[in-house]
């Protein structure tokens, strides 16, 4: 009688067991997304501008950056347009509302930095 209480104790553990690793499997795959898409935002270009050395039409930009401090690299893609990755500085600070500045060059409008909800990124 006790080898069966044994057995089914050993059965009992297993159970438990994989039901623990499923519930941790699960959790790690909702976090996935989470994590992932907490470095990236929208932002709108209302003008066309210069960004290193392509030119971007105005219109709204999924920008993405991967890194910290002075070696980001920032990521800006629009539907249609071939996405742009130059190095850029991630300063965290909060921000109203999103946003750009540039500065002018001749005829070129330069991008210069992005104001996002947490971080503002220096190109």
């Amino acid at each position: 009688m006790l080898r069966e209480f044994r057995k089914m104790g050993g059965a009992i553990q297993e159970i438990i067991m994989k039901r623990i690793f499923g519930f941790v499997l699960v959790c790690i795959f909702l976090s996935i997304p989470a994590l992932a898409a907490s470095n990236s935002q929208t932002v709108t270009l209302p003008t066309a501008v210069q960004v290193g050395s392509t030119q971007l039409p105005a219109g709204d930009y999924k920008v993405t950056w991967t890194g910290t401090g002075d070696s980001a690299q920032v990521t800006l893609a629009k539907k249609g347009v071939q996405p742009v990755t130059v190095p850029a500085k991630v300063v965290e600070q909060k921000h109203d509302h999103t946003g750009v500045t540039t500065s002018s060059t001749g005829d070129k409008v330069i991008l210069q930095v992005i104001f996002l909800n947490k971080v503002s990124l220096v190109l």
